[in-house]
């Protein structure tokens, strides 16, 4: 039944793309409600659980795809050239971000302080999936567009450490495992930058070339490859993944233009299946186990946590209102939180149960609330470059007369 309502349900979202992209319509909006609509404790069409591994899996493809292909977007030298933003979002926004979701976790929704450092580590990345959206769409600056990408793809590798810390010491446990954390940081980076960079020299040789029907694979080999090296080696995929795009984007872009469309759409098709799955796990039930001090920090935490702290973090950057305004309120939380919240569920602290309900609620408010104003914020942008303001127009006007007419001699000064 999965495969049957994944199936209606995209082809429903086809039919609806277009109009979804003048709109404040959204695609992944219909995922989640869809799968709200099928689940168990719904309609019982699709009989999904949150310990099924069908749910974990696909979010970690989803993630592990989008990051793939978002790291395509962003080289080495592009990378390192813009640094400045997304510098401050990730060294900056991060942590205060993180730290003003435990602050509301402890103070409104009444969690003790490691379950509340918890859920400000689970909920402090942003995620790719949905940051797509707005980043692809060239209506948006350049600037932006890159903060977005960059912070994006690398801050769910950067919070998974403090998930772990902060799990470990939820579940009253004096062994850290810091370096075990950094152990899997280092081969993830290792085999996200080792694989592609050699399976592009060994494209380079005279023995080997790829043929025009099978180039855009080369990018699905170098993906899988990293995949199940990370899953054998315990290497941390996520960062592995988006050093993988990074490195392809660097040195192989022939084999990121052969990769791109068809990698994107793959990535597309992971991510609507992770939140058909996602959004069946989700019930009135479910929602109605959340106390109401939960449902305000839920609302908070969206509006609160990220705007605030990237306005610390952007004091004095020299970004616009306008750019700033964006980027503070896009921020949406998904699949790595979708993960890491499963891990927290299966970790069997005492209070799991209830920081899964209250990270699958707000992820449910950010995927409602973010989808759908992506088009909206890129309009803005539109709107500032092509409609001007009454008093722009006037001048537009006047300098259109002074070109029609002819010059004027000057009169002698007589005084």
């Amino acid at each position: 039944m999965l495969l049957l309502s994944f199936a209606v349900v995209l082809l429903l979202a086809v039919l609806l793309s277009a109009l979804a992209h003048r709109t404040i319509l959204s695609t992944a909006a219909l995922f989640l409600l869809a799968g709200f609509v099928l689940g168990e404790e719904t309609t019982g069409v699709l009989k999904l659980h949150a310990d099924s591994p069908i749910v974990a899996t696909l979010a970690e493809l989803a993630l592990f795809a989008v990051l793939f292909t978002d790291g395509m977007r962003v080289g080495w030298a592009d990378l390192r050239a813009a640094w400045r933003l997304p510098g401050r979002a990730l060294g900056w926004g991060l942590p205060l971000t993180l730290l003003i979701t435990a602050g509301l976790a402890h103070y409104v929704a009444g969690l003790d302080w490691p379950e509340a450092l918890l859920i400000g580590a689970v909920l402090a990345p942003t995620d790719p999936v949905f940051a797509a959206a707005l980043v692809g769409n060239d209506k948006v600056p350049p600037r932006l567009r890159h903060l977005l990408n960059v912070e994006s793809g690398v801050n769910d590798g950067l919070a998974l450490p403090f998930v772990i810390v902060f799990l470990s010491v939820a579940a009253g446990s004096d062994d850290l495992h810091i370096g075990e954390l950094a152990t899997e940081l280092a081969v993830g980076l290792a085999i996200g930058v080792t694989v592609p960079a050699l399976a592009i020299a060994l494209e380079r040789t005279r023995w080997f070339a790829a043929s025009a029907l099978y180039a855009p694979l080369n990018g699905v080999a170098i993906g899988l490859l990293v995949l199940a090296l990370g899953q054998a080696t315990h290497g941390n995929l996520f960062l592995a993944a988006f050093a993988a795009g990074i490195t392809v984007a660097t040195f192989g872009p022939k084999q990121r233009a052969a990769f791109e469309h068809f990698g994107e759409s793959i990535a597309e098709l992971l991510k609507l299946g992770a939140l058909l799955v996602f959004g069946a796990l989700i019930s009135v039930e479910f929602l109605g186990e959340i106390s109401w001090p939960g449902w305000v920090f839920a609302v908070l935490a969206i509006f609160v946590a990220r705007p605030a702290a990237l306005a610390i973090a952007f004091l004095r950057s020299g970004l616009g209102a306008r750019e700033q305004v964006a980027a503070m309120w896009f921020g949406p939380k998904g699949f790595a939180s979708v993960v890491y919240g499963l891990l927290v569920l299966e970790s069997g602290i005492a209070a799991g149960d209830e920081v899964f309900h209250l990270v699958a609620l707000t992820i449910v408010f950010s995927i409602l609330l973010h989808s759908s104003t992506d088009v909206v914020i890129a309009r803005a942008f539109d709107d500032a470059d092509e409609s001007p303001t009454w008093h722009a127009a006037l001048h537009r006007l006047r300098r259109r007369r002074r070109r029609r007419e002819p010059d004027e001699p000057s009169m002698p000064d007589n005084t």
